[in-house]
């Protein structure tokens, strides 16, 4: 991002946009005033100090529509002091990482007064979104012109005009220069390459280049697996027993993979300055409410909710719900499998061609009917966490995770245990899995890319056409740009882009013994992911703001928990094979006690290679001795 010394003036119209703010269409002059004055005023008068301004001057208003969208920026002075204000750290001329400070800047690497990359354009917005969401009340009891809208010292004005419905929308926008440059290493020209995640953090921050960086990172762990599954799968095609090989590489490969990834995240994280990063306060969501009161802690006033009307709303109602929407889940399963006796008694009564591809309609159907089932259940998790009002965004979000972690894991792979353990039938197990992984694939492609993708192609057709129609002795580049971007899709997050790979760290590592192949439809799917996340996060959706992050989050605590569920099912389906069990023809007791020591040493081996593994990460970490940092960290 380039910060002329013009930035440093406070005229509104010499400064690079930054953030876009768009009002109702009915906000009131004075509110708009109001918002204005606050925005801009100093420090010490309660303001941001920012620099605003409206998207059309008085003549563009008269001919264009969109009246209420305002530019928001700041000058390179402002940028640097809220930079401070937040902890960002930065590497210093020694080459250590230190919390950056505007007194000693010219102690940081690649800092001159001349220089304007020193903040990426990431760090820059983020830092306005921070100083906007710190505009507070100071004396007034509501916002100008809107009774309604009660205001108390120390609120916070941006929620407030959210939740009053007074402001529609804060959103970045597009470094359109930027974005063609990060687009023509990224995804635009198909080759096997790495992403150039350090290019991804600086445009969309850490969050995001964190999961780019997963998600790279799971599909090359996930190679081995598919070079050895695919002679695996030739040889031994007909012979579903014989998988005794294959599982027991899978016990190490699913603990291993986790524990390499702990160092290469640690890596990138301490690089970009926010594994040491100083955690910032966290301010009550959006949606929490509560009695006016004071806040112990901050002294300030804020809502307060009792902790035990809480707890009575996530087990008198929310526990409750989850539990009938699993027995619902596990009653479709039953379904699922009275529609294969069918189809399997249709097949050996007739044994045509046709009945043959019959037996894995019941599969496809019961694939897509999970999806459905998934989708729907998300939404009432989300209705019921915020309905359960917690304080804390954190929270919020551990709550909906658990949730929906527990409805997918149940919905997606109860059918999968029931196949192996009670029925035994592995060749079903091979055709349920080949299905549902297959399938689920297919529909993800297409509901969160391609779908998506088509939609926005269309409406930017109808935004030139209707810019191009005007007659208005004016540039609309910009114009154009944002009201384009004002319609686009909101990013809401990591959320579903994790839940996929956990859902197939899942399907790989729990049953892949049985379909060898199973990894190896992952790794193209995930090459294909590659590009249609990137294509949707930076032609699809708007632009989001960025977060420092330390790591995945409670992510890695869920893939780690699958891990542990891999680790037993591959014993189990070990324990299981007419291989071992021609060893221990008359006692299954020493057969339970041998799957049961190979379990407890896997798991011993699993903490013990943590301390010693060496990882080989991609070629976009720089350097290849991991810090010490990293070991004494974790966790």
């Amino acid at each position: 991002m380039k910060v002329t010394s013009s930035a440093l003036d406070t005229c509104e119209s010499s400064f690079t946009p930054l953030v876009v703010l768009e009002l109702a269409q009915d906000v009131k002059e004075e509110t708009k005033e109001w918002l204005k004055n606050r925005i801009i005023s100093k420090k010490e008068d309660g303001g941001a100090q920012l620099l605003f301004r409206p998207l059309l001057n008085k003549y563009e208003k008269e001919t264009l529509e969109n009246q209420n969208l305002y530019l928001v920026g700041a000058s390179k002075i402002t940028l640097l002091l809220g930079a401070e204000a937040m902890g960002l750290v930065k590497e210093c001329n020694d080459n250590t990482m230190r919390a950056f400070t505007y007194g000693t800047r010219y102690n940081f690497k690649d800092f001159d007064d001349d220089n304007d990359d020193f903040l990426t354009m990431a760090e820059c917005q983020f830092i306005i979104k921070h100083e906007l969401e710190n505009l507070r009340a100071r004396d007034e009891k509501m916002i100008p012109g809107y009774p309604q809208a009660k205001l108390y010292p120390g609120k916070s004005l941006l929620r407030r005009l959210l939740t009053s419905g007074i402001v529609i929308q804060v959103f970045p926008l597009h470094d359109n220069e930027a974005l063609k440059k990060l687009e023509d290493t990224w995804y635009t020209r198909f080759t096997l390459k790495y992403q150039p995640i350090d290019h991804i953090r600086g445009y969309f921050g850490e969050t995001i280049a964190l999961y780019f960086g997963f998600l790279e990172y799971f599909t090359v762990a996930l190679i081995p697996m598919a070079v050895i599954g695919l002679p695996y799968y030739l040889f031994v095609w007909e012979d579903y027993d014989k998988y005794v090989i294959f599982a027991s590489f899978n016990l190490i490969w699913s603990t291993v993979i986790l524990e390499v990834w702990k160092r290469g995240c640690a890596n990138m994280t301490y690089r970009w300055g926010t594994l040491v990063m100083k955690r910032q306060f966290e301010e009550p969501r959006p949606g929490f409410h509560g009695v006016l009161g004071i806040n112990p802690v901050t002294g300030r006033k804020e809502p307060l909710y009792p902790s035990y009307k809480r707890q009575l709303r996530i087990y008198l109602v929310s526990l409750p719900f989850v539990c009938l929407c699993l027995y619902f889940s596990l009653y479709v399963m039953m379904i699922y499998f009275d529609m294969e006796a069918w189809a399997l008694s249709l097949h050996e009564n007739s044994g045509s061609e046709w009945t043959s591809v019959l037996l894995y309609v019941p599969s496809i159907i019961y694939a897509i009917v999970i999806e459905i089932m998934n989708r729907l259940y998300r939404y009432a998790a989300e209705f019921l966490t915020s309905w359960e009002n917690h304080r804390l965004e954190s929270a919020y979000q551990n709550h909906l995770i658990l949730k929906v972690l527990v409805f997918n894991f149940l919905n997606c792979f109860a059918s999968l245990f029931y196949i192996a353990f009670v029925l035994r039938d592995m060749k079903l197990l091979r055709q349920s899995l080949a299905t549902l992984l297959i399938t689920s694939q297919i529909l993800n492609q297409i509901m969160e890319s391609l779908l998506p993708y088509w939609l926005q192609r269309k409406h930017h057709v109808q935004v030139k056409r209707k810019v191009q129609a005007l007659k208005a002795d004016i540039d609309a580049t910009l114009y154009e740009q944002v009201v384009l971007e004002k319609e686009m899709g909101t990013y809401l997050g990591t959320f579903d882009d994790y839940l996929e790979l956990f859902l197939q760290f899942g399907y790989v590592s729990l049953f892949s013994c049985v379909y060898p192949l199973a990894a190896a439809f992952a790794v193209l799917n995930n090459f294909t992911e590659v590009n249609s996340d990137a294509l949707k996060m930076c032609r699809v959706l708007k632009r989001p703001f960025s977060e420092p992050s330390a790591n995945i989050g409670v992510w890695q605590l869920a893939f780690e928990t699958m891990s542990v569920i891999s680790v037993v099912t591959n014993c189990a389906l070990i324990g299981m094979s007419p291989q071992v069990n021609a060893l221990f023809p008359e006692s299954k007791l020493d057969l339970v006690l041998i799957v049961v020591a190979v379990e407890m040493h896997e798991r011993d081996f699993g903490i013990l290679h943590e301390n010693i593994f060496i990882p080989v990460f991609p070629p976009h970490v720089e350097g290849t001795v991991f810090l010490p940092a990293a070991l004494l960290l974790r966790g």
